[in-house]
């Protein structure tokens, strides 16, 4: 679905509100928080600005039930908020939703607590190029599987490996709208992008294999082989002077 100026302005504001949180949660990330704790502090934030969280009760066999998605080394997404506590050498990604007058923007990054280790320092680094690869190939005229080659080419010449059980999306008046956007190129080549497309590009790498699966809450992805994992994502359209993201200030 193509956006208009005006949508596209309100998913701006949106994503600002996404944007600030990520900052919150930065300034937060330490050792011995509890990843419930940040939850809490992001959720009362959104509450003073009268934010509506995308993914609280976000429907699945079990309603999400919070604010914000925290995933710890080797989870990859959707972990639930509580109390764990982040000890030193971890990393931890922070994926947050806002609704903004009936318009979405998503966006996590990925954090170190404390001094990581050498790869985990490098798999961070790689995963958020990825993202910005991913970025600056969504430019109209190209299609989604160029996106795809971006992070992926990328991402395995630097000896990582790319989720494919997830993929980012479209994204507007629904978090998740098509299309699929792949961080792997498929036999498909996918959409050709157009200006006023919006999407939320979200490289997830790990640092062994690229298999992983769900946790018995029904929520928390982890890597098959216990390997940590990174996640970056942007919310980004499609304009004709080149993509704009609009989760960043």
């Amino acid at each position: 679905m193509l956006k208009s100026a005006r949508e596209i302005d309100r998913m701006r504001k949106a994503g600002l509100y996404v944007w600030h949180a990520l900052q919150i949660a930065e300034k937060l990330v330490r050792p011995g928080i509890t990843t419930g704790e940040i939850d809490t502090r992001i959720e009362q934030f959104f509450a003073d600005q009268h934010v509506v969280s995308l993914f609280k009760g976000y429907p699945g066999k079990v309603p999400f039930p919070a604010v914000t998605c925290i995933s710890v080394n080797e989870e990859v997404v959707h972990g639930i908020p509580g109390k764990r506590a982040l000890r030193q050498g971890d990393i931890v990604s922070i994926d947050v939703g806002a609704l903004y007058r009936g318009y979405h923007a998503d966006a996590s990054l990925t954090l170190p607590v404390g001094d990581i280790d050498e790869e985990k320092e490098r798999l961070l680094r790689i995963t958020e190029e990825a993202l910005h690869r991913a970025i600056a190939a969504t430019v109209c005229g190209n299609r989604i599987r160029d996106i795809s080659a971006a992070v992926q080419d990328f991402v395995e010449a630097e000896g990582f490996s790319v989720v494919r059980e997830l993929c980012g999306h479209g994204i507007g008046t629904e978090m998740h709208e098509s299309p699929d956007v792949p961080n792997y190129v498929s036999s498909l080549r996918g959409a050709r992008l157009q200006e006023g497309m919006v999407l939320a590009i979200e490289p997830m790498v790990n640092m062994g294999k690229a298999r992983v699966f769900i946790l018995e809450d029904n929520w928390t992805v982890v890597t098959a082989d216990h390997s940590a994992s990174a996640h970056f994502e942007h919310t980004v359209a499609v304009t004709a002077s080149g993509p704009q993201i609009l989760t960043l200030l």
